[in-house]
C-alpha cells in the first residue's frame, strides 16, 4: 500500500484518508488543523466552478549568481519543478469569484519553503499590474519561510520592488487582500505581507519575522503560550481577522464586493450628472452646486432695495462722546 494514502494530524494523531482530507480543503475533520495546500488546488477552491486562468509571468535568469551548496541551485530547482509542477514558488490566476472579476496569487511553501526570489517578484508584480488593467482586486494568499538565499541581494530587492507595486495598486485605489497561512515568516513579512488594505490569517498559522526558538535564544527569555500565532496577532492589532479555510472564500466575495462598489458609489458621486424633468425637483447634494435660477440672477443683479440701504447706513451713537 503506497504510504501517502493516509495523512496524520500533527496535533491529534489523527490518520485521515487523503481524499476525504482533499474533500475537506486539507483541514482534519477532528482537530480543525489547517495542513498546507497547494497552490493550484487553492485557486481551483477559490474561483467560480474551479477555472481559472494562469497568468504567465516573465522569465528570469535561472541561476544568477552560480550558487552551490550541497546542490547545485539550479538542480534544486529542478527538483522544485518535478515535485510541483509549478515553475516557481507563485502561482496567479485570474477569475470570478461569485460573477466579480478577481485576480488571486497563492505562495506554494512545497516550492522550496515559498521562499521569494527574482520569479516570484516578478509574478507577483505582474498580477499587480493586471489587476490595475483590468481594474480588479488583488487577492494574495502567502506562505513563505522568507528570501531565497541562493539568490542573495537580488532576492532582497523583490522586497521594495513588490512593495512599489503594491503603490500601483493604491495609486488605482483597488482592493489589496492580503491571506497569511502558515507559515509567513522572514522578509515576505517585512514585505508585500503586511501591507494589505485588510489582512486575514487562517487558524494557527505562524506569522512573523524571526522564529519563535531564534527569538528566545535572542531575548533569553520565555515566550508567551501562542506567540506568533493568528490568534495571538489578532488580540494584538496585528491582523484584522482569523477565517476558517471553509469560510474564507464568502469571506473574501463579501470583501471584495463591498470594496469594488463602494469605490465605484464613489467615484459615481464625484461624477454625478443630475438631469432634471419636466416639473420635477432637483435635490442638491452638499457637494454639488447646481446653476442659480433666472430669479436668483435678477436679484443679485438689482442692486440692493432702498430699505436694505437704511438697514446698513451708520447709526447715529445715543450718548456721543464729548
Amino acid at each position: 500500500m503506497p504510504e501517502n494514502l493516509w495523512v496524520k494530524c500533527p496535533e491529534t494523531g489523527q490518520m485521515v484518508f487523503h481524499k476525504d482530507l482533499e474533500a475537506n480543503q486539507f483541514v482534519m475533520p477532528g482537530s480543525g488543523y489547517h495542513m498546507r495546500i497547494g497552490a493550484e488546488a487553492r485557486l481551483k477552491s477559490f474561483f467560480d466552478g474551479g477555472k481559472f486562468e494562469v497568468a504567465p509571468a516573465p522569465e528570469v535568469p535561472a541561476d544568477p549568481l552560480k550558487f552551490r551548496d550541497e546542490k547545485r541551485y539550479t538542480d534544486r530547482i529542478k527538483e522544485a519543478r518535478a515535485k510541483t509542477g509549478m515553475q516557481d514558488a507563485l502561482l496567479t490566476g485570474l477569475g470570478t469569484v461569485d460573477g466579480l472579476s478577481v485576480v488571486a496569487a497563492v505562495q506554494d511553501f512545497a516550492f522550496m519553503g515559498g521562499s521569494l526570489g527574482m520569479a516570484a517578484g516578478e509574478a507577483i508584480i505582474t498580477g499587480m499590474l493586471k489587476a490595475v488593467e483590468l481594474k480588479t482586486p488583488y487577492i494574495l494568499f502567502v506562505s513563505s519561510g522568507g528570501a531565497r538565499m541562493q539568490e542573495g541581494i537580488l532576492s532582497l530587492m523583490q522586497m521594495p520592488r513588490t512593495t512599489v507595486g503594491v503603490q500601483r495598486l493604491r495609486d488605482a485605489k483597488l482592493p489589496y487582500i492580503v491571506v497569511l497561512t502558515n507559515p509567513t515568516t522572514g522578509g515576505v513579512t517585512a514585505s508585500y505581507a503586511m501591507l494589505g488594505d485588510i489582512h486575514i490569517a487562517e487558524p494557527g498559522a505562524l506569522i512573523g519575522f524571526a522564529g519563535p526558538r531564534v527569538i528566545e535564544q535572542t531575548i533569553r527569555e520565555k515566550l508567551p503560550d501562542g506567540f506568533q500565532r493568528s490568534e495571538y496577532l489578532l488580540e494584538h492589532g496585528m491582523i484584522d481577522m482569523v477565517v476558517h479555510r471553509h469560510d474564507l472564500r464568502d469571506t473574501l466575495s463579501r470583501l471584495c464586493s463591498l470594496l469594488v462598489t463602494g469605490r465605484k458609489h464613489h467615484a459615481g458621486m464625484n461624477n454625478v450628472k443630475q438631469k432634471k424633468k419636466p416639473g420635477a425637483k432637483v435635490s442638491a447634494s452638499p457637494d454639488i452646486k447646481l446653476p442659480a435660477t433666472a430669479e436668483q440672477i435678477a436679484a443679485s443683479n438689482s442692486g440692493p432695495k432702498p430699505e436694505d440701504a437704511a438697514e446698513d447706513a451708520p447709526q447715529p451713537l445715543a450718548n456721543p462722546p464729548s
